[in-house]
């Protein structure tokens, strides 16, 4: 078996539901905004356009928190990596509504593009927010944020550049610290949890879950 297929993967493709303007933005926005994912290296300025800081985004979701961010720094450009079709193109919608240049997408599983198409020091930022916890002993094994990996996205960091991860699941939080608080190439900008800073907007789904007394947890980490 090949190297990039050697890997449990943290998600599980399933057949949601694509609205119909989720399917048109994917139609005609993907082949913009979209990066074909091929076991090749790319570059990026060359994308973009432009010399400017680059930031990571693992797993976006609906992508609300991406454009919103994105819309907020146009001096940076974003690349976003999402597996689900609904995502991606909700996401697109978003780009295409928000008239953004500065976001591109690659569908594709975030662990096969880190290793086989993105250079050592890319990134000035890596963002992960809420990454599927599997919270299931026996489903731990899945969970994206495991050693192998920590240390293949802190490669992937400039010197200097951060890596923040947030999540409503503090038993993954905890494990979280531990894992990036092992992986000699980072550093901790915090003592253990960092307060959520100004740039993450709250989304609807953790205002209301703050309002019921769950918490979020906030790691935020710089490359050494």
């Amino acid at each position: 078996m090949s190297e990039e297929h050697r890997h449990i993967r943290s998600f599980v493709l399933r057949q949601g539901r694509v609205s119909n303007a989720q399917q048109r933005a994917h139609e005609t926005l993907l082949p913009q905004f979209g990066i074909p994912y091929a076991p090749q290296p790319i570059d990026l300025n060359a994308i973009y356009g432009r010399s400017a800081p680059k930031i990571l985004e693992i797993g976006f979701g609906m992508g609300e928190t991406t454009a919103v961010i994105a819309a907020a720094h146009a001096e940076n450009d974003y690349l976003g990596i999402e597996v689900h079709t609904p995502g991606v193109g909700s996401l697109l919608k978003e780009i295409g509504e928000r008239e953004l240049t500065n976001v591109r997408i690659i569908q594709h599983d975030a662990v096969e593009v880190l290793a086989n198409i993105i250079a050592p020091a890319t990134f000035d930022g890596a963002h992960v927010f809420f990454p599927d916890p599997w919270p299931k002993k026996r489903h731990h094994k899945r969970r994206l944020l495991q050693p192998p990996f920590v240390a293949l996205l802190a490669g992937r960091l400039k010197p200097g550049a951060y890596i923040h991860v947030a999540t409503d699941w503090e038993e993954y939080a905890v494990q979280v610290l531990e894992v990036l608080s092992n992986e000699p190439q980072l550093k901790n900008t915090a003592g253990d949890f960092a307060p959520r800073p100004d740039y993450r907007p709250q989304t609807k789904f953790e205002t209301r879950g703050l309002k019921l007394g769950h918490g979020v947890w906030d790691i935020i980490f710089r490359r050494v």
